[in-house]
């Protein structure tokens, strides 16, 4: 199974950095900003830098199209996980029509109000995953693990 991983720098990157025990078996890759955290956390995985900032950025968002259109026809990941923000949403639609299944895992700060992208990519997510159960109200497909903290 191939994994790809793609998540903003900072907070997003971090929780999908907590679920090592998941994908260190993996054949993997990562797509994210090109900062110090994530270049520090991620220096022995394979990344791929996207373009921010991404939040309500137009520009960026169609150039993050094109690079997840580029990704996912070279990397052909069977897995697409995130836990946000903006990057997601073009790897998870392009990812459905390569076929690729979704997980996107709603951050933990959000206890029972959605994000902007877990909206956005809710309607094309095979799992989608909540860690509180308040927002199971917003999301009704979704499955309350816990925090994964």
């Amino acid at each position: 199974m191939k994994v790809c991983l793609v998540a903003s720098s900072g907070g997003h990157l971090t929780h999908l950095y907590l679920l090592k025990s998941f994908w260190s078996d993996k054949e993997r890759f990562w797509v994210t900003f090109d900062k110090e955290d994530a270049r520090s956390v991620l220096k022995d995985e394979k990344m791929y830098p996207c373009h921010h900032p991404t939040n309500r950025n137009i520009r960026n968002l169609f150039k993050n199209t094109f690079l997840a259109y580029k990704l996912l026809r070279q990397e052909k990941p069977d897995l697409i996980i995130s836990s946000g923000a903006a990057v997601a949403v073009p790897f998870f639609y392009l990812g459905k029509l390569f076929g690729a299944k979704t997980v996107y895992i709603e951050v933990f700060d959000r206890i029972d109000r959605p994000t902007l992208t877990g909206k956005l990519v809710y309607p094309v997510t095979d799992r989608f995953i909540v860690q509180w159960e308040e927002l199971k109200k917003v999301y009704p497909k979704a499955i309350n693990l816990g925090s994964i903290f």
